[in-house]
């Protein structure tokens, strides 16, 4: 037989059998499948009609790709003629129907489809109805193989490449899901001219268009997208399954080695910008659920365990994922957990990861600390391009404005935080399941994120092309000693006249129990402003070191901006620094504050102005100063335990009083920590350019000389 299924040959098939019954994580996969399976097949065959996004028909329509794509591969491990019987008589009730289907009524930028709303929910039916056929083909009549092909599939490929032209080559991840459909079915079906357009794209020079023009222009030399990870993790799974089917098919193209790895690269980026929970961080438009088990990173977990190098990260992510791919690569990823007796969490360290195509535009820092008892610490500073760019389509739209917010995550969860996206997906009377309004009247704007709103505009004035044309700069990182990590990074004009640096610094210190983030925020400027800086978190505050007034009726923090939809709860002076605790989980948290004559802490939370309970009702306190050049010197304290259960807390007061600036000019910044036991510590941070950051540095401020060399040292 000539024939072979795409992505799964008979004699694989045959080899993954063995683990039916078994207690792999392959073998729970298969046990898993097989029930969902079963349970929706006693559902019947239905082809609905029309339907809003996320409505009962989307939904439908797009459980009967899953299922049918779930059918396929048990059909060839099973051999249960029940599954291939599934799918035949799916397949014949859509071309049954689908050439007198009139295109759905689109509520997005993104064209319709004859089933769905947009052509990409349409692209990902067709690649996993593709792969479907392609596991019962062989058993299909002449007649039924004829009807499928010509009353369905080359009517879908004639849409997306012709009627939809313009939209078939571009560089974005509805363009991945476009060829990868487009090149799945041609291989299905055997029509190599169709797999040719999906490859090569419809002028045929892999550059204005198709699956290696994507590969080679998507992703940064780090293998970055510029969305950020909740879209990265979206492209993993056409990007793996049409690579898979295309190793399979030509494997003389070496699709895996194109542009030295890129499909590695790219897929260890997302998962290595992880929180150690495995959830993926906010950057631009993103969920906050989104994690490690999404199907793209868990596929790419195990091509990547087979055809690449056995990455011991692999096999920690197998094992946190608790799940493989249905495929002989996951076959192998879980033979090797099953013979590891002993696996550490996944780790892929501290790391710079550069943005834009020839990583020219910034990115992202990662610091992970962790300690002895294999406790994790992770911050994130962020200052890449705009994650959105007009030349490429209307559809990527999802950048935020801003540079230089921070996410930081330890004990277990996530302590300074990123709101993400506004959507309710897929639940139809939220907005259709679309980008709810608050979106962009909150979500994208400054005040939502972790770094300094100056004169309560958001940066780049909220204006896509002033943000495209502008991106951040590495300062420096250095993670060669584990103990005292540092990162920093620059953007310039965000604010008109305003330079921003932020530099952050992971300190294990003698008799803390939890690494310190020490967080130096500086703003360059010759004119006078208001600064805000905004941290928003989860939890009850415990405790603050100033008089604060409690607002007993409310009122919006603002008219714009995102001010709009802040409640202004509560708000107190602080002259010489502030000082806030707040209680997350099992964890106590304590934000000890610079600060100067004049200085305001304002105590927030999101509903303002929302008349249809769109946003999630958050807590956020905002650190106010005015001034012209300023540095916010913040530290972030990790301490105690409490469990409500057994009645018990230690430890609920941190062990940092102060924060002091000692100086700061355009050399260095110096700041020391005062300790509650009278002892103190001096960190400071280079803010030279150019390289010279790397250099000696020698600055006197009050009388008090600190010479140190590299980019920040503790003195």
């Amino acid at each position: 037989m000539t024939y072979q299924p795409l992505l799964i040959s008979f004699d694989e098939a045959a080899i993954l059998r063995e683990d039916l019954g078994k207690d792999t994580l392959m073998g729970k996969a298969l046990a898993r499948d097989i029930k969902l399976l079963e349970a929706y097949m006693a559902t019947g065959i239905e082809v609905p009609g029309h339907g809003e996004g996320g409505g009962y028909e989307h939904n439908r329509h797009k459980q009967n790709y899953i299922h049918m794509d779930i059918a396929g591969r048990l059909y060839l491990i099973t051999e249960n003629q029940a599954y291939r019987d599934y799918i035949r008589n799916m397949l014949v009730a859509y071309a049954e129907v689908y050439p007198k289907l009139e295109l759905n009524v689109s509520r997005d930028s993104n064209p319709p489809g004859r089933l769905f709303h947009q052509t990409l929910n349409e692209n990902m039916w067709m690649l996993y109805a593709s792969c479907a056929y392609s596991c019962v083909h062989h058993t299909l009549s002449v007649d039924e193989r004829s009807l499928i092909e010509n009353d369905l599939f080359k009517i879908m490929v004639e849409m997306f490449v012709d009627t939809y032209a313009h939209d078939f080559d571009i560089i974005h991840n509805h363009g991945l899901w476009a060829v990868a459909g487009v090149g799945i079915c041609g291989y299905a079906i055997q029509c190599q001219e169709t797999v040719d357009k999906a490859m090569y794209g419809l002028k045929g020079d892999s550059v204005s268009g198709g699956f290696l023009a994507q590969l080679s222009q998507l992703f940064s030399p780090d293998g970055y997208y510029m969305e950020g990870p909740y879209y990265h993790r979206f492209s993993l799974r056409p990007i793996h399954l049409f690579a898979e089917a295309i190793e399979r098919r030509q494997p003389e193209i070496g699709i895996f080695k194109h542009k030295d790895g890129v499909i590695q690269t790219t897929t260890y980026a997302v998962m290595s910008t992880a929180f150690p929970d495995g959830t993926l961080p906010a950057l631009n438009d993103s969920s906050k659920t989104i994690n490690i088990n999404d199907e793209g990173v868990l596929i790419g977990t195990s091509v990547c365990f087979e055809r690449y190098d056995e990455d011991a990260n692999l096999l920690s992510m197998a094992d946190h994922q608790q799940d493989v791919w249905v495929h002989i690569s996951g076959k192998k990823l879980s033979d090797a957990v099953a013979k590891t007796s002993e696996i550490p969490a996944f780790n892929w360290g501290s790391r710079f990861v550069t943005d834009g195509p020839e990583g020219e535009k910034g990115g992202l820092t990662i610091l992970r600390h962790r300690d002895v008892k294999q406790s994790d610490t992770m911050a994130l500073l962020w200052f890449g391009q705009h994650g959105s760019d007009h030349q490429y389509h209307s559809a990527l739209d999802h950048g935020h404005y801003d540079g230089l917010h921070l996410s930081v995550f330890n004990q277990g969860q996530e302590v300074m935080h990123d709101y993400g996206f506004g959507r309710w997906v897929n639940i139809e009377p939220k907005f259709g399941g679309r980008y709810i309004p608050e979106n962009k009247s909150y979500c994208k704007q400054t005040i939502a994120h972790n770094t300094v709103v100056v004169d309560r505009k958001t940066q780049n004035d909220f204006n896509t092309a002033t943000a495209e044309s502008r991106f951040g700069e590495l300062h420096f990182f250095n993670a060669d000693n584990t103990e005292f990590q540092g990162m920093s990074g620059i953007v310039r004009e965000y604010y008109q006249g305003v330079d921003m640096q932020r530099s952050v610094l992971v300190a294990n210190v003698d008799g803390i129990e939890n690494p310190l983030v020490i967080d130096l925020y500086r703003l360059i400027t010759e004119d006078e402003h208001e600064y805000d800086f905004p941290v928003h978190h989860n939890g009850q505050i415990i405790r603050t070191g100033f008089d604060y007034d409690y607002n007993t009726s409310l009122k919006a923090m603002g008219p714009d901006n995102g001010y709009q939809h802040l409640w202004q709860v509560a708000q107190g002076n602080v002259e010489s620094g502030s000082l806030v605790s707040w209680l997350h989980g099992h964890s106590y948290y304590s934000m000890v504050s610079s600060a100067t004559n004049g200085g305001e802490v304002i105590f927030a939370r999101t509903g303002a102005n929302d008349p249809d309970f769109n946003l999630r009702s958050e807590p956020a306190f905002i650190l106010r100063q005015k001034g012209k050049s300023h540095l916010f010197a913040n530290v972030l304290e990790t301490h105690g335990y409490f469990n409500e259960s057994i009645e018990a807390s230690v430890d609920a007061r941190g062990k940092v009083a102060r924060v002091e600036v000692v100086g700061m000019d355009e050399v260095a910044s110096v700041v020391r920590l005062h300790f509650v036991e009278g002892q103190a510590l001096t960190f400071a941070v280079s803010n030279q350019t150019g390289g010279k950051q790397h250099e000696a540095h020698s600055v006197t401020f009050e009388g008090e000389t600190f010479s140190w060399v590299g980019p920040y040292a503790k003195l």
